[in-house]
């Protein structure tokens, strides 16, 4: 579909992510490609923030595959937060997760249309209408990698189900850890299980797949607490302890709901940060070579996830920690563990103590 090899194009992809302005897509261009690679790279950093950058840096083979999973599972997020029926959304979700055994595939619904919308929201909306061209994408791949992302979505379907179901039943809110954690290894833990199979060429074993559950909780609750408001406003709380806003109980008392919002990010953050060595021990069990790109996509996920979690304890008034800040810097020190295996795990270490460090601090009062 290209004629440039991926790996002279890699460069361009990872500095386009680092300066891309994801608040205001291009729509109109967009809408205009029809080269089915050229969409997929093109619609990739609109759909996946800092995954986009991840996915780039691994090698040619696998940054294809990871791609087109990526863009289905956005797919998935998109019914989930702006599909108005939840009966409806339920079925689609479903359906969707259905729709990749039967080629060829039947066309993705489309998601009921709003005034509402912002920008990015428009963007996850042009994915769907132009699933098409990921399919295309997806008929290219080898069968195992075919099979692993039927795979992936099918799995990731029934739990954004489940979950919708859930939200339905229990007016609006989950109830327990065990429903959230539940969640996250649904909506993230299938697509790091998905990861370590393409780096492998086989599923994880039972021990990785005990570390990469944990590493999709730890990477979804970083989600889930950074858009606790905008949730709320859709009538979704993560958390039993937001039931109250959503029945509107609080609604005259903004100081008192903006407390309770504090100390809920704060729990999550708590329970994310106790995941931090799951991810450390996933990297090394994935016996990577000595020199391996896809390494160095570990450490690059590893290094966002913690500029994430560093702004979410500065946001909760907790102790934070020292890291890389903007996009280039973290690029900058994720290179060399492309070569070097003790340079990634030295990352991995340090990330790992700042986390247990901070989660192990009294909980603000």
């Amino acid at each position: 579909m290209f004629k440039v090899p991926f790996f002279l194009r890699r460069p361009w992809i990872l500095l386009r992510d680092a300066f891309l302005d994801r608040d205001q897509p291009n729509l109109t261009r967009l809408r205009e490609i029809q080269n089915p690679e050229a969409f997929l790279w093109a619609i990739l950093p609109h759909a996946a923030r800092t995954f986009s950058a991840c996915i780039a840096m691994l090698p040619a083979r696998q940054a294809r595959a990871a791609a087109v999973g990526y863009l289905y599972c956005r797919i998935l997020d998109t019914y989930e937060d702006l599909h108005p029926n939840p009966e409806k959304r339920e079925q689609v979700l479903r359906g969707f997760g259905e729709r990749l055994r039967n080629p060829p595939f039947h066309t993705a619904p489309p998601v009921p249309k709003d005034t509402n919308y912002g920008n990015r929201d428009l963007a996850h909306l042009l994915l769907v209408d132009r699933c098409h061209l990921v399919d295309q994408v997806l008929l290219t791949l080898p069968e195992e990698q075919k099979n692993a992302i039927r795979e992936l979505v099918s799995n990731m379907a029934e739990g954004m189900a489940w979950a919708s179901q859930r939200f339905r039943e229990q007016k609006g809110a989950l109830v327990g850890e065990d429903q959230l954690l539940q969640y996250c290894r649904h909506v993230l833990g299938n697509p790091v299980l998905f990861s370590i199979r393409l780096m492998q060429g086989k599923p994880a074993s039972p021990e990785q797949a005990m570390d990469a559950l944990k590493v999709g909780e730890l990477v979804q609750l970083a989600n889930v607490t950074r858009d606790i408001e905008k949730d709320l406003d859709r009538g979704v709380g993560y958390h039993e302890d937001l039931l109250p806003i959503l029945q509107g109980e609080r609604s005259g008392e903004h100081s008192t709901k903006t407390e309770v919002i504090r100390q809920t990010r704060e729990q999550i953050l708590r329970i994310a940060l106790l995941r931090g060595d799951s991810y450390r021990r996933m990297v090394e069990g994935m016996n990577l070579p000595t020199w391996s790109l896809a390494r160095g996509a570990a450490v690059l996920m590893f290094l966002f996830t913690d500029r994430y979690w560093r702004s979410c304890a500065r946001r909760t008034g907790i102790p934070h920690w020292e890291g890389p800040k903007g996009a280039l810097p973290i690029l900058l020190h994720t290179l060399p563990a492309v070569i070097s295996a003790r340079w990634c795990d030295r990352i991995l270490r340090r990330i790992e103590r700042s986390f247990a460090s901070v989660a192990s601090t009294p909980t603000r009062s």
